[in-house]
């Protein structure tokens, strides 16, 4: 079940490879998140020392958040990987010229997860075309639509 899907990411970048990671969360976090109060559009992943960490999430404190915490909205989050993952990713990255970019928050088995893409950035041409063909999709499936009738 999505919570919230980072639709810019797929209009900025190629996505080539998907990985799914946990996030160290606290626990008002996890209760905004429930409640859909999240936006992770501007978000991305960066690596420092070996391990991943997510900036630019934004989640915003519930108005029944314990008067003792005091919520920051934009704070880092770790991304928890198995090591094999985490190395290959981290290799990527460095080398050959890839970026990693959230894609959407999702629950699995009780616990909110962050896919990750590996991706390459897209030419302001290559956005171009992807909107022309998004168009041209949409075009179709309205004459298709049309034409049942």
């Amino acid at each position: 079940m999505s919570i919230v899907d980072n639709k810019k990411a797929f209009f900025d970048y190629f996505i080539e490879d998907r990985y799914e990671a946990g996030i160290v969360l606290e626990g008002w976090e996890v209760k905004a998140i429930r409640a859909g109060k999240v936006q992770i559009k501007e978000a991305y992943v960066v690596v420092r020392n070996g391990e991943l960490f997510l900036f630019g999430a934004h989640i915003s404190a519930l108005t029944t958040a314990s008067s003792f915490s005091h919520p920051e909205a934009l704070r880092t989050r770790k991304l928890l990987l198995h090591r094999a993952e985490l190395d290959k990713l981290v290799g990527k990255v460095e080398r050959a010229g890839y970026t990693l970019v959230p894609l959407n928050l999702h629950f699995k088995g009780g616990r909110v997860k962050c896919e990750i893409g590996l991706a390459k950035g897209k030419k302001q041409h290559d956005k171009r075309a992807t909107e022309k063909d998004r168009d041209a999709k949409r075009e179709v499936a309205a004459a298709m639509k049309t034409h049942r009738r």
